[in-house]
């Protein structure tokens, strides 16, 4: 027994010797100096050493991480803030949590009429999606509801949030990651756009999904001779400021094929409204009166409730795609689930308030803002985000949560060439900020957890990625080491 603890020193330095930290390296002895592939890919992509901060450490050893550099320092994380929202909603909610959308009447329905209005109740679903909202209004059919003789009023009470101009954070006000969550959001609010080339007329077929009514979408396109794809929307020259539907005063190349262009349009308060009046028609549904804003009367009588997929299924789209507006809607259902209705502020408490208790983040490192990391002034620090994944992976909700994060190189994070499918990473981006995330997996069961993090006008460059790969080919080759190292018979690994 007298044997082991030098026997482990001796490990932990041919491991740290392979991996190339200095021989003696401990937490106690940070800050250490970065590995020399680490500095070299600094220089390479012309960043200062302080532009990184990073933490990896033993997915079960809070206390001894392998590196850390700057991981104390509160950066920001731009989409790696998904990671914390993730966390605290399946250890509040559970990964089997449903949204629910109740739908209610003034009156039962007779003979196909509800006399009086119909309500849709919004509480945060996030997936109410054209697909789902169509199995919503065909069940209110089925159920006997064939005429409303009043108004379909939409119900959004349950979350009271300031308006907020759709372009005020870079401009880009008709992109889908930038439409603003709400209590009861239909389609993501987002049109989507396909263009289906008709060789022999020389022309694109317009498509627009869901159909909004009121808002009209050319009927085609011409197509054009040029040679090559390129910006194949600059050469649509679209306008999308008309509250009346797009136009195009371009040409779609006829080399580019079928096209999706997903577009948030111009006025989204009338989003909902526009999405619902059309569906309900397309399904042979009549309506008196309009589709509204309102509130639902206590008075009101239930007729079903639709559910959105789970939590866990949602946060696979959440984290493999990196949907903005999934992660804000789930970051005000932790807020509605608490003290209804839900706010911002409640929202931001509740996160901040779990990253201190059950990740042990020290509150100066952290400030939180929006769980999309759509931000300028949210901040986690690596050690932080770190700490959070560590308190994943001890809980029963680990599955949830990694199997929603990319496969590196294999699903949606194929930008990473070292590693290839030993890690489970999300990656975030603004400009001026570039980060990965996750769990790396070694051999013999090994894991460990990786934060990288930059923040510099040039971390969005080839060079910033290549900084961020040299971090997840050192923590590869430092499980290798720590696997090859040899251990006399009769003793265990460290």
């Amino acid at each position: 027994m007298s044997r082991l603890p030098s026997l482990r020193r001796r490990l932990a330095a041919l491991s740290l010797a392979a991996a190339g930290l200095p021989v003696g390296a401990t937490a106690q002895s940070q800050p250490l100096p970065l590995p020399a592939p680490l500095q070299a890919a600094l220089r390479d992509a012309a960043l200062p050493p302080q532009a990184l901060s990073l933490w990896i450490a033993p997915v079960d050893d809070p206390a001894t991480p392998w590196l850390a550099h700057r991981a104390e320092q509160p950066v920001n994380p731009a989409s790696l803030m998904k990671l914390a929202t993730s966390a605290v909603a399946l250890s509040r909610l559970g990964p089997g949590y449903r949204w629910r959308t109740p739908v209610l009447a003034d009156q039962p329905p007779q003979d196909g009429h509800v006399a009086g209005n119909v309500y849709l109740v919004g509480r945060g679903d996030p997936q109410l999606t054209v697909e789902r909202l169509w199995l919503l209004l065909r069940e209110l059919r089925q159920r006997g509801v064939q005429q409303i003789d009043g108004d379909l009023v939409l119900d959004r009470q349950a979350f009271q949030l300031p308006a907020v101009d759709a372009g005020a954070f870079d401009g880009e006000r008709y992109r889908p990651y930038n439409v603003q969550p709400d209590a009861l959001l239909v389609s993501h609010r987002a049109v989507t756009l396909q263009f289906l080339p008709q060789p022999a007329a020389r022309t694109a077929k317009v498509i627009a999904t869901p159909a909004l009514a009121g808002w009209t979408v050319p009927g085609e396109v011409p197509l054009s001779a040029e040679a090559d794809c390129g910006d194949w929307r600059q050469r649509l020259r679209a306008d999308f400021a008309s509250p009346d539907g797009p136009r195009f005063d371009g040409a779609l190349p006829a080399v580019c094929g079928e096209r999706s262009w997903p577009v948030a349009p111009p006025q989204p308060e009338r989003f909902d409204a526009q999405a619902l009046a059309a569906l309900w028609q397309s399904l042979g549904g009549g309506l008196a009166g309009q589709v509204r804003n309102g509130a639902a009367p206590a008075a009101a009588l239930p007729l079903f409730e639709a559910q959105s997929p789970t939590l866990g299924e949602v946060l696979r789209d959440m984290n493999k795609f990196s949907n903005n507006l999934l992660a804000d809607q789930l970051m005000l259902t932790l807020a509605l689930e608490s003290t209804p209705p839900a706010t911002w502020d409640q929202a931001r408490t509740i996160v901040a308030q779990d990253l201190r208790n059950e990740a042990r983040c020290a509150p100066e490192e952290l400030v939180v803002d929006r769980g999309s990391g759509l931000s300028r002034s949210g901040r986690l620090s690596a050690r932080c985000l770190g700490q959070v994944l560590q308190w994943t992976w001890r809980s029963p909700w680990m599955p949830e949560l990694a199997a929603s994060l990319p496969i590196a190189g294999a699903d949606t994070a194929r930008r990473a060439t070292s590693g290839r499918g030993r890690a489970h990473l999300k990656t975030g981006s603004l400009d001026g900020v570039a980060g990965l995330a996750g769990f790396v997996d070694g051999p013999g069961g090994r894991r460990c957890v990786l934060v990288a993090v930059l923040n510099h006008p040039n971390a969005g460059t080839a060079g910033g990625r290549a900084v961020l790969d040299a971090a997840l080919r050192w923590t590869v080759e430092r499980l290798d080491a720590a696997a090859t190292a040899t251990v006399p018979k009769g003793q265990n690994a460290p």
